[in-house]
């Protein structure tokens, strides 16, 4: 007796049902665990304080301005840039308490694990956003360009986050060990520094302002502060990312996915031979 071969779209919609139940046991995680929820409320207030209010009173911001409607783009962006390491320890938990591999052994698309766990890094990104706009609006911040423009600059971050959570999960299924997991995460935290998130890279020597201005970070930074219309937009001779921002976080996005997508679903298969 011949075995039937699923077709192709048989197959799309078992990986898509099956990272849809991922997902759904992800959000469950997060509700069994009120510390992450309470943290998420609490880090966009302390960011916003410490940088809007302690840092920002010795910062000028280039050609005039308020220095908290320029520093929440950088904000924004600091939080998308915090999938790589939520899902990196994420997925590193999960193979090292044999998750995974029961995973593994169920009747399951393989993919979907991956899968779930970026979209469910999706769903929590959106929320961690969500919270650190009302902070934003709290102490003054707001769009200045209309809903449209604003609703380009939040889709972007959202495309980038989404992007960078397939660098979390690749470098999750590497790592396999949740404690080492936790030692690597403040090695990437320097990435959203070297960056024009909360200071201009005018004043950095000239191979570090190559790097900062060449950052994913900066071209989402500079994309959402001209698409909100708040101060520190680029301007003048700039670095090909600052001066057409939204294509570079575009481009950006592509070739994280193009590169970790297959990359991060091959190591996750290979991991169960």
């Amino acid at each position: 007796m011949t075995a039937l071969t699923p077709s192709r779209g048989s197959r799309l919609r078992w990986t898509v049902t099956d990272g849809l139940t991922l997902v759904g046991r992800e959000l469950s995680r997060v509700r069994q665990e009120p510390g992450e929820l309470v943290a998420m409320l609490v880090f966009p207030a302390v960011m916003v304080v410490l940088f809007g209010y302690v840092f920002g009173s010795a910062i000028q911001v280039p050609g005039g301005g308020d220095y908290r409607e320029y520093l929440m783009p950088g904000l924004y962006a600091m939080v998308s840039f915090t999938a790589i390491m939520t899902v990196m320890v994420r997925v590193a938990t999960d193979a090292s308490r044999g998750v995974m591999d029961r995973f593994r052994s169920m009747p399951m698309a393989r993919s979907a694990v991956p899968f779930g766990q970026t979209g469910a890094d999706m769903l929590a990104g959106l929320m961690a956003l969500a919270i650190m706009v009302g902070a934003g609006l709290l102490v003054g911040w707001q769009p200045h360009r209309g809903p449209g423009p604003a609703a380009e600059a939040f889709l972007l971050l959202i495309v980038l986050r989404y992007a960078l959570s397939w660098v979390g999960v690749y470098a999750g299924l590497v790592v396999k060990n949740e404690q080492v997991a936790d030692q690597v995460v403040p090695l990437f935290l320097p990435a959203t520094m070297l960056s024009n998130s909360f200071v201009p890279t005018d004043g950095m020597p000239a191979w570090l302002r190559f790097v900062a201005d060449w950052s994913p970070v900066s071209a989402v930074t500079a994309a959402s502060r001209e698409l909100f219309g708040n101060p520190g937009a680029p301007s003048g001779d700039v670095a090909w990312p600052l001066a057409h921002p939204v294509a570079a976080v575009l481009l950006w996005s592509a070739v994280l996915l193009a590169v970790f997508v297959p990359l991060s679903v091959r190591t996750y298969n290979r991991r169960g031979r």
